[in-house]
């Protein structure tokens, strides 16, 4: 586990109170934690919250956090979603170590669960469509009626069991239900649904079962099987508890887990519902779950975001029994403060204008000794190489400039990194009227920036790169915020409405500082002036990179938020 989530955060939210309250009593020697995704899916930045919580506080009071997979929906459920989760796990610095499950090691035992609560007469078989169950079930204000099936005698309900069991039966023509109350306030005690007829390859069992558990008869009996003390879910199943516990206080379970509900993260500018996500692949919004729009922890890593960064950010909003979304520039800053301290600094001009030095010897080369990272002194220093010929973006050149326009203009003088005064003398086009050329002089005396000994001032400094030695070529892709809308999922809107055109975009003809050409797939730095990237984990080809923005150096969000 990381070394970041060990530390105890300084005021401890209700859930650690609980758990320091129940070590005070006695009523729990230890720690058992658990993580328990349905392996239907990619795990995504909401998931990371849940981690950081469970794993973190295992490690904090020194217990152990279970990864179980709940794979009781073999239809939707596949090998590569338990690979991914595990890797994204691993990613964000924890483990598990030895204590790795799946619901279905448990498939035995929970039929044998579902078969004492028949010999109870607590379940029974219905024959009802899930279609006349639904219609029979009541709703807030009025009460569900009996089905005609619920008085079946215990032996006729162990025999249809078993024959569900056995495959005599089609797909959907029974199902299991516990008897408990069709008249109770909470709709998920109105004789919910244990097991369903279901003919679907799993990905561990293969084709033992053609009845699996549902989720809501798994979840508590499996915590339970691993003597898990505080079992940490979102509030959406606060409503669940008390059926989770009427079949732990009717079941010969070995442990009696605690369950405690907190807040799931919603985040702007995102949607977090796996089915909407699996949406957005299938019809190719975006190009895989780990494309780096997407709030995948795998996307998210791919584009670059430090696990440190995710950890920091769940540790900073807290955890609460309250539903509130957080801005995504807590996130997108979390990301700033990680990579400001960590990456190395290089110089890159992403949509270039060529820069002649008319002063300059057409055969000289300089090198400059460059800060690598003015936060890190131990990264060192770096040689760039200077010639007649560079690149400068063409965001820091305007012919006709404004007052406030404080970069490369004609007639204008700017500072080049860490190297000389250029100022511009002529203007060359192309046939449309498109600037190719800029023409320009230096002044000598102002080697490595400094200032001129007649006292003339400038207000910018421009980065560049040696057209001579540039790295190239390189592709530069520019990742935005998927969606336009800061809240895109609402019954009021649909989400695929507010795609933002302009969230990827590509640059096939960047110039690099030439030390780029050192980077590995998954190496980070920060494009001087530009902002923070990553080198493409995927498309990275030797001799040919791919940098993925990461994110801006600041926030070029906030006055679309202001407005």
């Amino acid at each position: 586990m990381s070394n970041e989530t060990a530390d105890k955060p300084e005021h401890k939210d209700f859930i650690r109170e609980i758990i320091d309250a129940d070590l005070a009593s006695g009523k729990h020697a230890g720690t058992v934690t658990r993580f328990p995704p349905e392996p239907n899916g990619y795990l995504h930045i909401g998931h990371a919250k849940a981690i950081c919580l469970s794993f973190g506080i295992a490690q904090e009071y020194g217990g152990r956090c279970n990864l179980r997979f709940d794979d009781t929906n073999p239809s939707k459920e596949e090998q590569e979603y338990v690979d991914s989760i595990q890797e994204d796990i691993r990613w964000l610095g924890f483990d598990w170590g030895d204590d790795l499950f799946f619901a279905s090691d448990y498939f035995d035992t929970l039929y044998g669960y579902a078969v004492h609560l028949i010999k109870e007469g607590k379940a029974f078989v219905d024959d009802q469509t899930f279609a006349e169950m639904k219609a029979t079930r009541g709703n807030l204000q009025e009460p569900g009626t009996n089905s005609p099936f619920r008085d079946r005698s215990v032996e006729e309900n162990l025999e249809l069991f078993e024959k569900m069991k056995a495959g005599e039966f089609e797909d959907g023509a029974k199902v299991l239900r516990a008897k408990i109350d069709m008249a109770h306030v909470n709709m998920n005690m109105r004789d919910p649904v244990l097991y369903r007829i279901l003919r679907a390859h799993h990905h561990r069992t293969g084709d033992k079962w053609c009845i699996y558990p549902m989720y809501d008869f798994t979840h508590g009996q499996s915590d339970a099987l691993e003597h898990v003390t505080h079992s940490l879910c979102t509030l959406e199943f606060e409503n669940h508890r008390p059926l989770y516990d009427w079949f732990i206080e009717n079941l010969p379970v070995p442990a009696t887990p605690r369950q405690i509900e907190f807040a799931r993260l919603n985040v702007t500018y995102t949607v977090m519902s796996k089915r909407k996500l699996l949406q957005l692949v299938e019809e190719n919004y975006v190009s895989g779950w780990n494309d780096p729009r997407m709030p995948t922890i795998s996307g998210m890593r791919r584009r670059g975001y430090p696990a440190e960064a995710l950890r920091n950010f769940c540790k900073t909003i807290g955890i609460t029994k309250f539903n509130s979304k957080h801005d995504v520039a807590l996130l997108e800053n979390a990301v700033r403060d990680v990579m400001n301290r960590e990456s190395e600094r290089r110089m890159a001009v992403l949509d270039p204008i060529k820069v002649t030095i008319t002063n300059y010897d057409e055969a000289q080369v300089e090198m400059f000794e460059c800060i690598n990272n003015p936060e890190d002194e131990s990264a060192g220093t770096r040689e760039v190489p200077f010639c007649r010929e560079l690149y400068i973006d063409s965001d820091d050149f305007m012919e006709d400039a404004p007052k406030k326009f404080f970069r490369l203009s004609f007639g204008r003088e700017v500072r080049l990194r860490g190297a000389y005064w250029l100022k511009c003398n002529e203007i060359l086009k192309n046939d449309a009227g498109e600037v190719i050329e800029l023409l320009c002089t230096y002044d000598p005396e102002t080697r490595g920036g400094a200032n001129p000994t007649d006292g003339r001032k400038v207000k910018a400094t421009i980065h560049w790169v040696s057209a001579r030695h540039a790295f190239e070529p390189a592709e530069v892709r520019l990742y935005d915020r998927l969606f336009s809308h800061d809240n895109p999922d609402t019954k009021k809107r649909n989400f695929l409405d507010h795609i933002n055109e302009e969230s990827f975009t590509v640059l096939t003809n960047a110039k690099l500082e030439p030390s780029l050409a050192e980077w590995k797939p998954g190496d980070s730095v920060q494009f001087e002036r530009v902002g923070y990237f990553c080198a493409d984990d995927m498309d990275f080809e030797e001799g040919k990179p791919v940098f993925n923005r990461t994110v801006g150096l600041r926030d070029s969000w906030a006055k679309v938020k202001s407005r």
